[in-house]
């Protein structure tokens, strides 16, 4: 959850945190195969928790405030956190598992002086965009530069290392503006022809006009395209077909948004096409079908959260109402 903060990606989350936690986990007795499933299920909360890169694109289709969409992440994300914890909490019941030795206070704080410089990039990126400083693509920018500069003074990165890291960069963005231009013009093609608007208005005759009827038809829609469909694409496929139903029966589209990205969410982690499995399963050195049996009861309970935000509104749109007022004010 705390990473989440960090990255706006569910598999970077997965990389990044895969190769300390997987075999931590595995040393003091977790399964190796759970362990990679726990990872790689709270990996998905990285797209939940701001800064999202997924929020960010379903406001750029919308029109809505990004500061608002984040905002409503934040306490989805933590839930899903917490259900998660407990998910695995009972899976576990019972089980021996070994301690480890508990650091001392020197020790422990050696180690948060030692994370200050990347404990204060959340700080500098939701800090900026809540405070007015700069956008989310401002805060993207300066969060870039920020890491350039901490590398520089911590003596990891060395000025031979900037071009590799440009190629990656050029490279990852590449595959996902291709995505990205390619499900745009689907998009395009969905809206010109009127098939959009024959989805939507077939999805109001069969919700009867029923905003509840119709969240759980988004939520079965979701849950399915998020097994096939990578999560920035199915925004721009499912997106144009949606809003104007979800105005049409009154729905905040802050709290459509936070629905969808929790419902791609749970996508990250659901067979065949899991992109969260696939990086959990290399890490760990494990087969797909040895995580998917123990991703299950992960999915359940992530499931279970998703129908809370879905029904529960307060849930997503507590933290939004408060920005939204403390501008207007």
């Amino acid at each position: 959850c705390f990473f989440a903060a960090i990255s706006g990606s569910g598999p970077a989350t997965v990389a990044a945190l895969g190769m300390i936690l997987i075999p931590a986990m595995t040393n003091v007795g977790y399964d190796k195969s759970d362990s990679a499933a726990l990872v790689s299920a709270s990996g998905a909360i990285g797209i939940i928790i701001p800064p999202s890169i997924t929020f960010v694109i379903y406001g750029s289709i919308t029109g809505k405030s990004v500061g608002e969409l984040f905002a409503s992440g934040i306490i989805p994300g933590i839930l899903m956190g917490v259900l998660l914890i407990l998910a695995m909490m009972f899976t576990y019941r019972g089980r021996e598992l070994k301690l480890l030795p508990r650091a001392t206070g020197r020790e422990r704080l050696r180690a948060f002086v030692k994370a200050i410089p990347g404990l204060l990039m959340p700080v500098i990126i939701l800090g900026g965009i809540y405070g007015g400083f700069f956008t989310p693509t401002e805060a993207a920018a300066v969060a870039a530069i920020y890491g350039i500069i901490v590398g520089f003074i911590t003596r990891r990165l060395k000025l031979r290392d900037l071009w590799d890291l440009l190629v990656d960069s050029v490279s990852q963005t590449a595959v996902v503006m291709l995505i990205v231009g390619t499900a745009s013009l689907f998009s395009y093609a969905l809206t010109l022809t009127g098939i959009a608007s024959d989805a939507s208005s077939a999805l109001i005759d069969i919700s009867g006009g029923n905003k509840y009827i119709f969240l759980l038809i988004v939520n079965v829609i979701l849950l399915i395209a998020g097994c096939f469909i990578d999560a920035n694409s199915a925004m721009y496929i499912i997106v144009p077909i949606l809003v104007p139903v979800a105005r049409a029966l009154g729905i905040d589209l802050v709290h459509l948004g936070c629905v969808m990205v929790f419902n791609l969410a749970v996508g990250l982690v659901t067979p065949p096409v899991g992109v969260n499995l696939y990086v959990g399963c290399g890490i760990a050195n494990i087969k797909l079908k040895s995580i998917c049996k123990s991703v299950m009861p992960l999915i359940v309970a992530a499931i279970i959260a998703l129908l809370l935000v879905t029904y529960l509104e307060p849930i997503s749109m507590l933290l939004p109402n408060l920005v939204s007022n403390s501008v207007t004010g």
